[in-house]
C-alpha cells in the first residue's frame, strides 16, 4: 500500500530528520538500555540513493545495564530514570550534541494483533479515490482498542467483490470494496510508564515502535519484507516477533522468555552465581553438541555460604544440555503462537532472528528445527558510524528505531466519534480503578 493510495487520509509524522538534523533512539530493554544519536546525511554525500538506510550517520552511542526494568516493563521508576539518564548522557557526550526527544521501543505491554475489514459499496460501479477513502474510514470505525493503546495501523489489502489481494483497486469495476487492516495494540499503562520514565530524564517521546518492527527496519532485505518473513527479536527477558508480507506488518506478539532465563538456568543447574553463569553462556554457550564436548572441561565456581567457595570441572556438554532445552521451549512456544494466530503463512518459509540472545551458537539450527523455516541471523546494516561493538544483533532494535525516525510510517487516526468513545472508555476505567483503590485501602 503506497502513501499515494491513501492521500488525504493518512499522514506521516515527518519524512526528514527533526530540527537540527539529529535523530535519537532509545532501546529500553530488561538487561540493557542503549541509545544511538545520528544525523541525516545530505543527499550528495550518500553512498546509495536507492536505500534510505544509507542516510544516517551515528555520532554517539551509550549503553548501560538495565535497572528497574523487568519483562520489558518498568517496575522501579527511580532506577529506570537513572539508567536512562546515564545512557543518554554517554551518547550525548560522545556525539558532543544534546538531544531533546527520542524514539522508544516497546518490548512489553502484552501486544495484541487484530484484523479489521471495512466494506462499502462503490458509488459508480468503478473504484475511485473517494471509494478507497470511505473503505478506510469503515475499517477504522471497526477498531476498538478498549483500554489499550494503538501502536501500528497497517492497510494490508483490498477486496473487490470476490477478488482479494488487491494492492491498488483504482479504476477497477466492481460493486463492493473492502479494506483489510492490521492493528497492533499494547496495554495503555505500559506506555504511560515509559513516557514518565523518559520525561523524568528531561526528554520527550517522539514516537513508539514495537520492538520486532524496529529490528526489522535494521536487518531485513527488501525482498524479505516483500516475499514474507518472520522477524524474531530475542531479548533479555522477552522474545518478540513480527510477521511481514508484501512490505506490511501483519502481526506482532511477545513471549515472556529470553536470554536471562538461560542464564538463570545455568546458575541453578551448575550451582554458580548469575555473573559466572552469564560469562559461561557468553564464552562457551552452545545449543549444539560436538564430539569433543564430553572431554572438554570448563571451570565452574561453586556458590557457597561465603560466596564462591570452590571450583569444579564439568564437561562442556553439561552446559549445552542446560541451554538447548530452554531454546527449544522458546521456539516451540513461538511456533505454537504463530500457528494459533492464523497469520503464520504470511511469513512464508523465512525467519530472521536478532537480539542479544540470538548470538548463541546453534540458535539458528534450533529455530529452524522447531519452526520448519529457513533461518538466518540479522545484524544492523547500512548505518554509518556505528562502533564495532554496536554492529551486533543486540543493537538491531536501536538501529531500526533510527531508521524509523528518519522515515516513519503513514499515520492513520480513528474517526473523531470513535476516538471520543475510546477516550471515554479509558477515562472511566481509570476512575473505577481509583475508586477501587480508595475503597480497598
Amino acid at each position: 500500500m503506497t502513501v499515494v493510495q491513501f492521500q488525504g487520509k493518512g499522514t506521516t509524522r515527518g519524512t526528514v530528520a527533526p530540527k537540527g538534523g539529529l535523530v535519537a533512539a532509545l532501546d529500553i530493554g530488561s538487561t540493557k538500555i542503549s541509545c544511538l544519536i545520528a544525523e541525516a546525511i545530505p543527499a550528495k554525500h550518500r553512498t546509495s540513493e536507492s536505500d534510505d538506510r544509507h542516510t544516517l550517520k551515528v555520532l554517539g552511542t551509550g549503553y548501560q545495564l538495565s535497572r528497574g526494568i523487568r519483562g520489558g516493563s518498568i517496575v522501579n521508576m527511580d532506577d529506570a530514570e537513572r539508567a536512562i539518564r546515564l545512557t543518554v548522557d554517554a551518547a550525548e557526550r560522545m556525539a558532543q550534541r544534546t538531544i531533546s526527544e527520542v524514539y522508544v521501543n516497546v518490548s512489553g505491554g502484552r501486544p495484541q494483533s487484530q484484523r479489521h475489514i471495512g466494506s462499502v459499496p462503490t458509488q459508480a460501479g468503478q473504484v475511485v479515490q473517494r471509494d478507497m477513502d470511505r473503505a478506510l474510514d469503515a475499517a477504522l470505525d471497526q477498531v476498538d482498542p478498549g483500554r489499550r493503546s494503538i501502536m501500528h495501523i497497517t492497510p494490508l489489502q483490498y477486496h473487490l467483490d470476490d477478488a482479494s489481494g488487491i494492492k491498488d483497486p483504482t479504476g477497477l469495476f466492481g460493486d463492493n470494496l473492502a479494506l483489510d487492516l492490521s492493528v497492533v495494540t499494547v496495554e495503555a499503562p505500559h506506555l504511560k510508564n515509559l513516557v514518565m520514565a523518559v520525561e523524568r530524564a528531561h526528554l520527550s517521546v517522539a514516537g513508539f515502535v514495537i520492538a520486532p518492527y524496529a529490528a526489522a527496519r535494521a536487518v531485513l532485505a527488501d525482498d524479505e519484507r516483500s516475499l514474507g518473513v518472520t522477524v524474531v527479536d530475542m531479548g533479555g527477558s522477552t522474545t518478540s516477533f513480527a510477521v511481514f508480507h508484501e512490505n506490511h506488518l501483519v502481526m506482532a506478539d511477545v513471549l515472556p522468555i529470553g536470554g536471562q532465563h538461560i542464564t538463570n538456568d545455568i546458575a541453578r543447574g551448575l550451582s554458580t552465581t548469575i555473573a559466572h553463569a552469564e560469562r559461561m553462556k557468553t564464552l562457551w554457550g552452545s545449543a549444539i553438541s560436538s564430539s569433543v564436548d564430553e572431554r572438554e572441561m570448563i571451570s565452574v565456581p561453586l556458590l557457597g555460604e561465603r560466596g564462591v567457595d570452590t571450583v569444579q570441572q564439568v564437561p562442556k556438554s553439561m552446559l549445552t544440555g542446560i541451554i538447548r532445552p530452554r531454546l527449544e521451549e522458546t521456539f516451540e512456544m513461538l511456533r505454537n503462537r504463530l500457528d494459533g494466530s492464523g497469520h503464520a503463512h504470511y511469513g512464508g518459509c523465512r525467519m530472521v532472528i536478532t537480539g542479544g540472545a540470538s548470538q548463541l551458537n546453534g540458535v539458528q539450527e534450533v529455530a529452524s528445527h522447531w519452526t520448519g523455516r529457513q533461518v538466518r541471523l540479522g545484524v544492523p546494516a547500512h548505518v554509518q558510524g556505528m562502533p564495532e561493538s554496536a554492529h551486533a544483533p543486540a543493537f538491531s532494535v536501536c538501529a531500526g528505531l533510527l531508521n524509523y525516525a528518519l522515515k516513519p510510517d503513514v499515520h492513520y487516526e480513528l474517526p473523531k466519534h470513535k476516538a471520543k468513545q475510546v477516550e471515554r472508555a479509558q477515562q472511566n476505567y481509570v476512575t473505577r480503578v481509583g475508586r477501587w483503590i480508595v475503597e480497598s485501602f
